[in-house]
């Protein structure tokens, strides 16, 4: 079962906040009296976490809210360009200011390009973070032959960088260019037919999504068009490596994302 991490963190804001105003308007002039007739008496545990916790709380869920979010990258779909490992930073107001917790948009500030790394929830987990790269937009035609690209009828162009292993290549990482901008992919040198879709048009208010990793990723080829509500926001740089728990975190792989 998925946590629905800012629902909590929402709740936990409220919670804490209503304690330390219920503290401020009502509780804290009964002991002042008190303290004044003589009588000590300690501020309440509860009382003291909720003004301790509160303003912590408070300007994490902003931030993470409405400004950026860290992110784990947790499976290989869009190696090379991210690894498993990978500690993200994810712009949450590039393509519109949005609401905690209902998705909705308030303000709109952008819109999402062709070669953006982008973050969402996909239609099959809708409480879930999925990555990976805008390939068509609304309105785009969208085909996919033994990973060969092809948006709006022309083919995006690739380029051999390296096949490996030596001798007897199984998997080859390439350039890849989409409206200009080059990004890195991985393919197999005999891909199955599970990534070849025929040409689909991106609806309105939708778009396609893919992995850099063409042959390893779950994506918008299986699961169809991410709608525009459930963007979560753009990812725009690497800032630490970690690969498991009980290794040392790398931060050779720090820099922006293409």
């Amino acid at each position: 079962m998925d946590i629905n991490f800012p629902l909590i963190l929402l709740l936990l804001v409220v919670v804490t906040g209503v304690i330390w105003l219920m503290d401020l308007l009502f509780l804290a002039r009964g002991r002042k009296a008190r303290s004044a007739k003589g009588q000590q008496e300690q501020e309440p545990v509860v009382v003291e976490y909720a003004k301790s916790f509160f303003p912590v709380l408070a300007i994490v869920f902003v931030l993470r809210s409405f400004l950026v979010e860290p992110f784990q990258i947790p499976s290989a779909s869009m190696d090379p360009t991210l690894q498993v490992g990978d500690f993200i930073l994810v712009n949450k107001y590039a393509y519109g200011l949005r609401l905690p917790v209902s998705r909705t948009k308030v303000l709109n500030i952008g819109e999402p390009k062709r070669g953006d790394v982008m973050v969402f929830f996909p239609p099959h987990a809708n409480e879930t973070y999925y990555i990976k790269r805008v390939i068509g937009l609304p309105g785009d035609q969208i085909r996919v032959v033994n990973n060969q690209l092809f948006i709006n009828g022309k083919p995006a162009p690739q380029e051999l960088i390296q096949a490996l292993p030596p001798g007897n290549p199984q998997k080859e990482f390439l350039w890849e260019e989409i409206d200009g901008e080059r990004h890195l992919m991985a393919k197999q040198v005999n891909p199955s037919v599970y990534g070849n879709i025929r040409t689909l048009v991106v609806p309105e208010g939708h778009y396609f999504m893919m992995g850099d990793n063409r042959d390893n990723s779950l994506d918008s080829r299986k699961w169809g068009f991410v709608p525009e509500k459930d963007i979560v926001g753009k990812a725009f740089a690497i800032w630490m490596h970690w690969d498991k728990l009980l290794s040392l975190p790398s931060f050779d792989r720090v820099g922006g994302i293409d």
